[in-house]
Order: C-alpha cells, then sequence, then structure tokens
C-alpha cells in the first residue's frame, strides 16, 4: 500500500492549498452530479452520492451548491454532460498509474492527458495494461490524536476493516468496499470525526523509484491532479519519504 499510502499523504498537504483556490469544490461538484445522474438524486438512497456530499460537507461547501450539483446531475436543472473515463498510463521507473476522469469533452481531455505524460516520461497505455495491479477497496483516516492504536483496532477491525496504518498524522483505515459505511458508522457512533472516506485503488505490489525518476514521477502525479478533468490519479510508487519532503 506504499504507493497509495504515500500519494495520499500528499494529496492531504495538496487538497489544502487547492480548497484556498476552489479547485476542490469544481471537482466535487462535477463528482456529485454523475452520482446523481447515475444513481438518483435521495442521497440516503445512493451510497456514492452520499459519500461525495459527506467530502463536500467536510470541504465547507456551501449547501446551495451541492443541492445545485444534485438537481443538475438528476436533470431538474440545465447542466453539462459529463463523462467518466478511467484511464492508464506508466510513469518513469515502470510506475502504474490510474486516472479518474470525468470530461464533457473526450477528445481534448485525453489530448491534454497525453501531453502531461510525455512531457514528465510517461505514456498513456491501452485499456486494462495496468488495472490488473489495484484492487478496489474502501479506504478512510481518522486523526491520530483522536485515539490509541488498541481503541482503533478495536472499532475498526470490529466493523470490518482488513488494515490500519499511522501515516503523517492519521490513522488510515482500509476495508472491502461494502463495508465502508459499516466501519464509517462504527467510528462515528463512538465519538471519532472520520476525516474521509472513499473507495479507493490499492495496488497489489510497489516499484521503488529513486533519483530524478522520483522527482520527474512526483510533478507528473502533482500536473495530472491539477488537471480540471482529472479527480483522482492512483499509483503503485515506492519512494523514500526524505523525497516527499522536498
Amino acid at each position: 500500500m506504499s504507493g497509495h499510502s504515500k500519494w495520499a499523504t500528499i494529496r492531504r498537504k495538496k487538497e489544502k492549498v487547492d480548497a484556498a483556490r476552489g479547485k476542490v469544490f469544481t471537482k466535487l461538484i462535477r463528482e456529485i452530479s454523475l452520482a446523481a445522474r447515475d444513481g438518483g438524486s435521495n442521497v440516503e438512497a445512493n451510497p456514492r452520492l452520499r459519500l461525495v456530499v459527506e467530502a463536500a460537507k467536510t470541504a465547507n461547501m456551501p449547501a446551495d451548491n451541492i443541492e445545485r450539483a444534485i438537481k443538475k446531475g438528476a436533470g431538474e436543472l440545465e447542466g453539462q454532460a459529463f463523462e467518466e473515463i478511467v484511464y492508464e498510463g506508466y510513469g518513469p521507473g515502470g510506475v502504474a498509474l490510474m486516472l479518474k476522469v470525468l470530461t464533457d469533452n473526450r477528445k481534448r481531455t485525453v489530448g491534454e492527458i497525453r501531453h502531461i505524460f510525455a512531457k514528465r516520461n510517461g505514456t498513456l497505455a491501452e485499456t486494462g495494461a495496468v488495472a490488473w495491479m489495484f484492487s478496489r477497496s474502501g479506504y478512510l483516516t481518522v486523526d491520530l490524536a483522536q485515539c490509541p492504536e488498541d481503541e482503533i483496532m478495536e472499532i475498526a477491525l470490529e466493523a470490518g476493516a482488513t488494515d490500519i496504518v499511522s501515516e503523517e498524522g492519521v490513522w488510515e483505515i482500509y476495508c472491502a468496499p461494502e463495508d465502508l459505511y459499516k466501519v464509517k458508522n462504527a467510528l462515528e457512533e463512538r465519538g471519532k470525526v472520520v476525516s474521509s472516506a472513499e473507495i479507493s485503488l490499492i495496488p497489489g505490489n510497489t516499484v521503488k523509484v529513486e533519483g530524478g525518476n522520483a522527482t520527474t514521477l512526483l510533478r507528473l502525479m502533482e500536473e495530472l491532479e491539477d488537471h480540471d478533468d482529472v479527480q483522482q490519479v492512483y499509483s503503485n510508487f515506492d519512494i523514500d519519504d526524505s523525497l516527499l519532503e522536498n
């Protein structure tokens, strides 16, 4: 899980900057609209919509923005039609990359994504080229200061968690996708604040990347996540912590 944990750490820091620029809202609005389009506008009856609405609330998105995004997705208000695409590719050092994208213009987006890969010594790959290296998993984070290890283990494992690790001030909790809400509810019932909860892609193995390749890889991932159409980036890299701090 090294690639996931380390990039998740970078994302947490980056999201604070993005939030100040309003960039997080833009991506959340697209996700809300798509979830409402595919699963209906009832938040309680649509697990995907419920997750992203909770994420929007955590990001302090105004309720009016959330409601408009739901109505646009459900067709109650006019809005752009977004298509969900997953791109696969390779980064420097042979690292595998998975991108979740929401776009209203597939041709434009794939051209821009291909350009970012090429600029940072990466390549887009065919569908299925690297997807087999990842598995879907529930992923939650809880502030490390909220509870000691024995308590988080007791709560999460009893609720169905499969792994718990500490990383950069948070507990990272993994579970089967179908157990995500069971684990989340168990934590909240014990008074714990869940910072994030999502269905993520976890690599089955990692690739060690060093030197110039590591620096270029991090720039590649940052540029991909900065793209307006890219919702999430997943990878299987393993990089020394000292490089992540630069």
